[in-house]
């Protein structure tokens, strides 16, 4: 068993999320893991959208997707259309040290979230603003998500079968990617405000960070543009499971299943070839990475046909043996299954506030020190709409409870 939890890192570190649906609250949720104090800010009555993105929802409430992306967190539901919303927001910002939001920029204006007014208000204070598209641009003002983002930036023109139609990763994957860029930013520039003592303005786009997520494929297209191919000629076609710059590396039918091939340098091709087919070994075609791209399809059939002759497991205990890469392809059941899984804890049992069991995926970070070994963070349940609005307006804002029961009777808060 792993030690209970590693320290909390960003201690005294607040931050105000502003954002909803995943990317802007993925981050939230993971500088909360390291220990920040995150408060999610939500609308009175409705809160996040995905609260009610389901089903799945379980069964002490709230839906599988709000779970994923929300936990570390305290939760108010505040009005931020309305002055006194924003007023009390100002006092908020004043004792935090970072704003996280995902609106468009003209609703972020509207709702008193621009970087500009922030800043004035809170001259220290980081502010995170997500969007499809950035604040600049003739796409500032289009609204930006995961599926249209993942078509725009090319990564579904590289993804599906060869000769099939485009197809989307299946995880909202740039919302993801843009969490965890938007965390790598906002921890640089806590950094940068203790050697300057002042605030920053982080503008991240949604499709920026699929680009510059897709590196060696994309670099690929770049780079055959320079050696003087055409656009439409440098663009990669669809290489289904295969690797479009490694060969072998793909996916391969075995007698009873699937198993990915992962040869990585021509001594794992040679250990391999010399295992299955000598022939292959001596073949001047396959000598090389980049000779075996080129005849990729030469080789692959034959490859094909190999692997079909014997099992799954039998492949796995041959490819050990000779030290190549290779993994069968796991369901979420068998994922969760493996005692790899149960030691790291991809599974974490919370309660809820009425003390209910509730499993949420588990933090991928493990961090330690001198003293101590790599462990884990705590994990804490996701807040219910308002759960935390009395304990939050009173601890920062000074208000008693008769100021708080106004405030619910007016409907400002929940």
């Amino acid at each position: 068993m792993l030690p209970i939890a590693f320290p909390p890192l960003l201690a005294g570190i607040r931050v105000l999320d502003a954002s909803r649906v995943l990317a802007g609250p993925y981050c939230g949720q993971l500088l909360g893991e390291l220990g920040a104090d995150v408060i999610k800010i939500e609308r009175p009555g409705q809160g996040d959208d995905t609260r009610h993105w389901g089903p799945p929802f379980h069964p002490t409430g709230p839906s599988a997707y709000f779970l994923s992306c929300n936990h570390n967190k305290r939760g108010i539901a505040l009005d931020l259309t309305r002055p006194r919303g924003r007023e009390l927001f100002d006092a908020l910002l004043l004792q935090s040290d970072v704003v996280l939001e995902n609106f468009l920029p003209a609703t972020a204006e509207r709702l008193g979230l621009s970087s500009a007014r922030l800043l004035s208000v809170q001259p220290r204070v980081i502010v995170c603003s997500i969007s499809g598209f950035g604040h600049t641009g003739p796409l500032a003002d289009v609204p930006g998500y995961d599926f249209a983002i993942q078509a725009l930036s090319g990564l579904m023109s590289i993804t599906g079968p060869v000769g099939g139609e485009p197809s989307k990763v299946g995880v909202a994957i740039t919302d993801v990617l843009t969490g965890l860029y938007a965390a790598t930013a906002i921890l640089a520039c806590l950094i940068a405000r203790g050697r300057t003592g002042q605030g920053y303005h982080i503008d991240l786009s949604l499709l920026d960070c699929a680009v510059a997520a897709q590196v060696n494929v994309v670099q690929a297209y770049l780079t055959r543009c320079q050696m003087g191919l055409t656009p439409s000629e440098a663009v990669p076609p669809r290489q289904g499971n295969a690797h479009l710059q490694i060969v072998p590396y793909e996916l391969l039918p075995t007698a009873d299943g699937w198993l990915v091939l992962a040869v990585g340098n021509d001594g794992q091709w040679q250990r391999l070839a010399q295992s299955i087919a000598p022939d292959l070994a001596d073949d001047a075609r396959y000598a090389t990475n980049a000779l075996r791209v080129r005849h990729r399809e030469q080789l692959m059939p034959r490859l094909h046909e190999l692997f079909r002759q014997r099992s799954t497991q039998t492949w796995q205990e041959l490819l050990t043996g000779i030290e190549v890469p290779h993994a069968p392809v796991w369901t979420y059941a068998e994922m969760f299954q493996h005692p790899h899984a149960l030691a790291h804890q991809l599974k974490v049992s919370v309660s809820d506030a009425q003390g209910r069991p509730v499993d949420l995926l588990g933090s991928p970070f493990r961090i330690g020190s001198r003293e101590s070994v790599p462990s884990p963070p705590l994990l804490r349940m996701p807040p219910g709409l308002g759960e935390h609005t009395a304990e939050v307006l009173s601890e920062l804002c000074g208000l008693d409870a008769t100021e708080i029961d106004q405030l619910r009777q007016d409907r400002l808060i929940e």
